[in-house]
């Protein structure tokens, strides 16, 4: 069972497991499923990466950096999820004021973020 080239090691298999007393056995399988295949998925890509690496040289680090960013996306950060909703909620409201005020807000909340 193990021969497989990618095969979580067992302590990483057991600390997965341990997920807080969990009762219901759907959601502790399902918790398992979901680690396996990160950890699966996340060996493959660095597998790719390796592969990448050794290609004599065509492949720059940005083109790395860009395969993991595009693989591995970030969540939306919280300004960008609330310009998301104002932009939904702009049409429907005649207050251009308010709206306005709450949109420079968002501007400069996602300018901190990226700065940070």
């Amino acid at each position: 069972m193990t021969d497989h080239p990618i095969t979580p090691p067992p302590e990483l298999v057991r600390e997965w497991a341990k997920i807080n007393g969990e009762k219901d056995l759907e959601r502790f399988w399902f918790h398992l499923a979901t680690q396996a295949a990160r950890w699966g998925a996340d060996m493959e890509l660095e597998a790719c990466v390796e592969w990448l690496k050794g290609s004599r040289g065509w492949v720059t680090r940005t083109t790395i950096d860009n395969l993991r960013a595009a693989r591995r996306p970030k969540p939306p950060s919280l300004a960008d999820r609330a310009l998301q909703a104002w932009h939904a909620v702009k049409t429907s409201t005649d207050d251009q004021t308010a709206m306005a005020v709450i949109r420079r807000a968002l501007d400069r909340l996602q300018e901190f973020e990226n700065d940070g």
